[in-house]
């Protein structure tokens, strides 16, 4: 019997029709997977029937045999009920204040149900895969890693024993060994009878575990079938390009810019934080960690989450703590980073995973990338300010009509555009990127690189990349390093990390990207 059954359907925000006749369905057991770019309607395909967005739905969506379409929200609420939910932020889904045992407890209880007993939240945490249940329960969300929030999320998810669970981009922006850890959490729930209906950008991800795939473009379904045919013989546009758009790791060599004298060199670098709990201590984040990187050179730092590597480049950019060790500018020490001089500051810049978060949501575009100027060029006017951050977005490929826009006015591959443009206004030598296209999905991940192998090539750039994904990294970088438990493991070329990786932890990247 067919679980979900979407037939012909259509969402509107504001009059304006977004998605159009999109059909698809989920059976018990079996996965089907909406994949697409950005924008492309995936996400308001599966939550606007149930009510869970600001679209308005036409069409027909039956969930176990009752329509969907037209109900009230008060109709909808026990519905949502018999369906579990898995967003894309677990931190901003979980409640901050509350422990994950209360919250699991609470999503237990969503049909009426009793109150599950300590020994039965620790079962419902071990179930997907999540080491130590029991101490987890009394933890605070922003205690955990980015994928034990995940699991959390989904254990809460399934608490109360759904037949249908929506996981809306589940693994963005976690590194490759947690993206596949959190599918196969979810395969091993589809392996028990739940119906899975899964969102995601990532094609060549879902497909290993996905039975369908449906592919969305511009709110239109562009082509549906069996992961192996749509991996395979891939009949779409859209399908065609979400695959090539995935960097692979038997690419050929990219030809990158030759590079000049040493600018920056990393000695010793120690960072540690104090140890939450009765034993107290402290944890060493990072671990004598020392480096070199040349003019015009790009250095990734790769590692599993939680290795140190924002930590780390944090401490190097001299914007976050340093405990000991010394960086040298061009052969010069460098102050620690509340003794930091302007020239100093102006000739490193640093790009950051979420560009919504780091742009503020009251200023226009022109404004937040002429903020650096205020601080670093004081002596600028605020129309000279202006004309250098119109530059600088022109630089990003965006034009000067986006001057005057706002955050929320952006997509999600404009806002890191903005904010790349915000780090060249005022002319550094060195860019630190921290995760800067992890979150971004395949398509517009690819342009983003595109756009800082350009930079890199016209300005001369230096880059300090942060990822997860060595595959990114090779594309990008003369060198890789190999950060484990807080300690570079590995370094060299990146040819030679890809094809020859000495390391455990080199393998286990490779592995993943695979």
């Amino acid at each position: 019997m067919t679980l979900y059954a979407v037939e012909r359907l259509g969402v509107a925000i504001g009059g304006i029709p977004l998605v159009h006749d999109m059909s698809f369905t989920v059976e018990p057991g079996r996965c089907t997977a909406l994949v697409g770019a950005s924008g492309s309607g995936k996400s308001l395909s599966c939550l606007a029937p149930f009510g869970l967005s600001a679209g308005v739905p036409s069409g027909s969506a039956r969930f176990e045999g009752r329509e969907l379409i037209g109900l009230s929200d008060a109709d909808l609420r026990p519905i949502r009920a018999r369906a579990g939910f898995v967003f894309q932020h677990p931190l901003t889904a979980l409640t901050p204040h509350l422990k994950i045992g209360a919250q699991l407890a609470e999503a237990a209880m969503a049909l009426g149900g009793p109150r599950p007993d300590r020994a039965a939240l620790a079962a419902m945490l071990d179930r997907v895969g999540l080491t130590r249940p029991e101490a987890k329960l009394d933890a605070y969300p922003h205690r955990l890693s980015g994928g034990e929030r995940q699991r959390v999320l989904i254990a809460a998810a399934i608490a109360h024993g759904p037949s249908l669970l929506i996981a809306d981009e589940p693994t963005s922006a976690l590194d490759a060994h947690l993206r596949h850890a959190i599918m196969e959490s979810l395969a091993r729930l589809r392996d028990d009878g739940l119906g899975l209906l899964l969102v995601s950008h990532d094609l060549a991800l879902v497909a290993r575990h996905a039975d369908s795939i449906v592919v969305l473009e511009a709110g239109n379904l562009a082509e549906a079938g069996t992961a192996d045919d749509v991996m395979t013989h891939p009949a779409s546009k859209a399908a065609r390009a979400l695959i090539a758009a995935c960097p692979k790791l038997n690419d050929p060599a990219p030809d990158l810019p030759a590079t000049g004298s040493t600018l920056i060199e990393a000695e010793g670098i120690q960072v540690g934080f104090r140890a939450v709990g009765w034993r107290g201590g402290r944890i060493a984040a990072v671990d004598h960690a020392s480096f070199v990187l040349a003019e015009g050179e790009a250095l990734a730092i790769v590692g599993a989450s939680g290795s140190g590597k924002s930590t780390l480049a944090r401490a190097v950019g001299r914007i976050g703590p340093c405990d000991s060790g010394t960086v040298r500018w061009r052969g010069e020490d460098l102050p620690p980073r509340r003794a930091m001089r302007r020239e100093h500051r102006a000739r490193m810049q640093a790009v950051f995973q979420d560009p919504a978060a780091s742009l503020d949501p009251q200023w226009t575009v022109a404004e937040s990338v002429a903020e650096p100027l205020r601080h670093l060029m004081p002596d600028l006017t605020a129309a000279e300010r202006r004309t250098r951050a119109i530059e600088a977005l022109e630089t990003v490929e965006l034009d000067a009509g986006f001057a005057d826009r706002r955050p929320a006015g952006l997509s999600g591959g404009q806002a890191q555009r903005v904010a790349i443009a915000r780090a060249l206004v005022a002319s550094p030598d060195l860019l630190i990127l921290d995760e800067a296209t992890s979150a971004l999905d395949v398509l517009v991940a690819g342009r983003i690189l595109e756009l800082l192998e350009r930079l890199q090539r016209t300005r001369g750039l230096a880059i300090l990349m942060i990822t997860h994904d060595i595959a990114v990294a090779r594309r990008l970088c003369h060198r890789i390093a190999v950060l484990e438990a807080g300690r570079i493991v590995e370094e060299g070329p990146s040819e030679m990390i890809v094809t020859a990786p000495q390391s455990a932890a080199a393998r286990a990247l490779i592995a993943a990207s695979r």
